[in-house]
């Protein structure tokens, strides 16, 4: 898998994921999926510089204007629900792409620190020969990802996969990359060291879904 860690590089990013870490500022929930939003569009930003591109002639009010466009059918497929607010950034970048949805959850039996992760709804349209964006906000385990993985054989092979996530794990991060297609891209803004006993990241930023859309049952 190639990685694309831009923790590594001192930018505008820090601030968005300081604010998406910070415990204050995460009781604004509006704010949490803005800057998750914004994560999102910086990334699409550097991910549209490994496109293929195919120059286009534009007519202007003056003249004429050679100009390369991104020539890939792109799929924007995200989890839900933490991955609707990053969703909407990256499909701010891409507006033309085609969208799909999965719904994935982590099944504690008995509130143990064990679980299964349960892929129970997939609305995606046809992958074949495309490009595909599959958006994770929170890389921890993996096995959602390894699980959608799996679902997606349904709908096609994609020509090329990009896995798109705010903040990551090392243990999640190489347990991708032995799972996913070695031609795979990663694109993240953070990759912490840890999980604790429940598979969360920390210090991560706690439960995506929760701060940016009200605790659930």
């Amino acid at each position: 898998m190639i990685i694309h860690n831009f923790e590594q590089q001192n930018s505008i990013l820090n601030k968005f994921i300081a604010e998406l870490r910070d415990t204050t500022i995460q009781k604004d929930s509006m704010r949490f999926r803005k800057n998750i939003e914004r994560v999102g569009e910086v990334l699409s930003y550097e991910l549209s510089k490994s496109l293929q591109y195919q120059e286009h002639s534009i007519t202007t009010p003056l003249g004429e204007k050679a100009i390369p466009l991104a020539a890939s059918d792109i799929v924007i497929c995200s989890i839900l629900r933490a991955g609707l607010p990053f969703h909407q950034g990256i499909l701010n970048y891409f507006d033309d792409a085609e969208n799909g949805f999965i719904s994935a959850y982590r099944h504690h039996e008995n509130n143990s620190d064990d679980f299964e992760v349960i892929v129970n709804y997939f609305a995606a349209p046809n992958l074949e020969g495309k490009t595909l964006l599959l958006v994770d906000p929170m890389l921890a385990t993996g096995r959602t990802l390894e699980n959608v993985l799996k679902g997606l054989k349904d709908h096609g092979t994609p020509k090329q996969i990009h896995i798109v996530s705010v903040i990551g794990s090392t243990e999640g991060v190489d347990y991708v990359d032995a799972v996913f297609p070695k031609t795979t891209h990663l694109w993240i803004a953070a990759v912490d060291e840890k999980l604790n006993t429940k598979g969360y990241i920390v210090p991560g930023l706690g439960d995506a879904g929760d701060l940016a859309y009200g605790q659930k049952l």
